[in-house]
């Protein structure tokens, strides 16, 4: 299975992925840890998440799925929502939160 399966089968078979630097309990960059500050926020304690460090070919691969060139990226229901800027923006005007609720 390549990078790019691999990925595809993360997105699908989980309603909630985040593709980060580290782990929801010690993420490795600010912008990963705002991210799981956000899904707990909304009340989203079990989501998928990837540490991109483990593994180099996730890492790239996860930006030439997505086409966005930054970690952390956010999938709710096999859709792209964006990385830690947009997260926040959403979650600021309550749009992470409705998309989430469906999934709780």
């Amino acid at each position: 299975m390549n990078a790019n399966e691999l990925i595809e089968q993360q997105i699908n078979s989980n309603p909630v992925v985040l593709y980060m630097k580290g782990t929801p309990q010690y993420p490795q960059c600010g912008f990963s840890a705002n991210a799981v500050k956000i899904l707990n926020a909304c009340g989203v304690q079990d989501f998928y998440a990837v540490d991109v460090l483990a593994d180099p070919e996730i890492r790239q691969g996860i930006k030439d799925y997505s086409n966005w060139p930054t970690i952390p990226q956010l999938y709710i229901n096999g859709e792209f929502i964006g990385g830690s800027d947009i997260m926040t923006e959403m979650y600021q005007n309550g749009e992470l939160q409705k998309l989430l609720e469906k999934e709780s």
